[in-house]
């Protein structure tokens, strides 16, 4: 239950008011998670709630805003009910079974077929079934449901099952760059930035799936590697380690031992990698008097030395423009304003969904403006490209036959 909200399947309900979206949430969860009303309109901001959903395991499921709501405040709703449904694994259209299918339901199946798996839940089934809608509906994969009565949840449990295992998941932290019986080494530093008592995600993430793909790994703080090292009997198959420790650790090891980043791992598994190798490229050429968004997506406290604030923008008018403006958020500006900025440094996106760093993505790429993570900056500022990419052939052959790219 303790799962980030990053790593579960995002289920989403949605549909017009008075639907019953509230009271199937309710019913199946098996909770008053959401309030229940005949007054349209009565869930306002999306009510996202997390629960362990049979072979899916873990899951969030959002209960959004009608998406007929009306006024300036009701368009304000629209807008965040679809937000979720773009981003989400598993849309959920909830619909009246005794009613006509009208034609902005027809419009926002339409806007999500075909790209994702999808549900329908004909709700208040007591009253009858409209002919024509039903039809429909058993055309895409439905199931009939009394919520107030909780009649129908294990079917509905059992298709959501279904259909969410056709969903498009995140890769793991290592699929396929490992196999099974391989060694790996972890350099994971503990300073001021470190949780106390913990590891940080991605650190957690690889070691659990190292374990699932029965695999070993021996996992050391960068001082400790040199010794420990050298005493080894069996080399590597892959060092991993934290990005800011890139040049002490590549110091530590011989040049051909294969080396790449959590950063890096992350990038690939959140994102698009071969998006950020080609921002790599436009770093090389920037203008002057540039300005670059640096976008983190989460509100981690902030130290003296803090990668995104200070470091990157340290190492990168040392490295590459003196005079270049850096500007900080956590959610990528309206489009009008990007069009100031040369260039975006994406972090690892540990604590957000693929579907959201992806999304940014489509939006930067078609605006023309590249894009980077934290962790192939720091790569190229420690030299170590191309080889932190040599795990990663395609994306290995894409950096070394690519050109920099005209000035920004």
């Amino acid at each position: 239950m303790n799962t980030p909200l990053a790593e579960r399947m995002k289920i989403v309900l949605f549909g017009l008011r008075n639907a019953g979206k509230s009271s199937l949430m309710n019913a199946l969860m098996n909770q008053e998670a959401s309030i229940v009303s005949d007054t349209p309109g009565t869930t306002t901001d999306p009510v996202t709630r997390t629960f362990e959903l049979g072979a899916l395991g873990p899951v969030a499921i959002t209960d959004t805003a009608g998406l007929d709501d009306e006024g300036d405040l009701g368009a304000l709703r629209i807008e965040k009910s679809l937000e979720r449904l773009r981003l989400c694994d598993l849309p959920v259209l909830v619909t009246r079974a005794d009613t006509l299918l009208t034609d902005e339901e027809r419009r926002l199946m339409e806007s999500v077929q075909g790209t994702k798996p999808v549900v329908v839940v004909l709700t208040h089934a007591d009253a009858g079934y409209e002919p024509a809608k039903y039809d429909w509906a058993r055309s895409l994969g439905t199931v009939a449901v009394e919520s107030p009565q909780r009649r129908g949840m294990e079917d509905l449990r059992r298709l959501l099952e279904k259909k969410g295992a056709k969903a498009e998941r995140e890769l793991s932290p290592l699929e396929g760059l490992v196999s099974e019986g391989d060694f790996l080494v972890l350099v994971t530093p503990i300073d001021l930035a470190a949780p106390k008592g913990r590891l940080i995600l991605p650190q957690v993430e690889t070691i659990r799936d190292i374990l699932d793909r029965d695999c070993a790994c021996l996992v050391v703080k960068e001082r400790e590697l040199f010794g420990f090292y050298q005493v080894l009997s069996r080399r590597p198959k892959l060092v991993i380690c934290d990005s800011q420790a890139f040049a002490k650790v590549a110091a530590d090891l011989p040049a051909d031992q294969p080396l790449t980043s959590f950063s890096i791992l992350f990038g690939r598994k959140k994102g698009d990698l071969a998006v950020y190798v080609r921002g790599v490229r436009a770093v090389e050429t920037l203008k002057p008097d540039a300005r670059i968004l640096v976008l983190e997506s989460c509100a981690h406290h902030q130290q003296a030395d803090d990668i995104g604030t200070v470091k990157i923008p340290r190492l990168f008018r040392q490295l590459v423009q003196p005079r270049v403006e850096f500007v900080h958020a956590r959610q990528l500006p309206p489009e009008e304003e990007l069009a100031q900025y040369s260039l975006v440094i994406n972090c690892a996106g540990c604590m957000v969904s693929r579907n959201q760093i992806l999304d940014r993505l489509d939006v930067l790429e078609r605006l023309g403006i590249p894009v980077l993570n934290y962790g192939l900056f720091l790569a190229w500022a420690n030299g170590l490209l191309p080889r932190a990419l040599e795990p990663f052939p395609e994306e290995y052959a894409l950096y070394k036959s690519l050109e920099p790219g005209p000035q920004h």
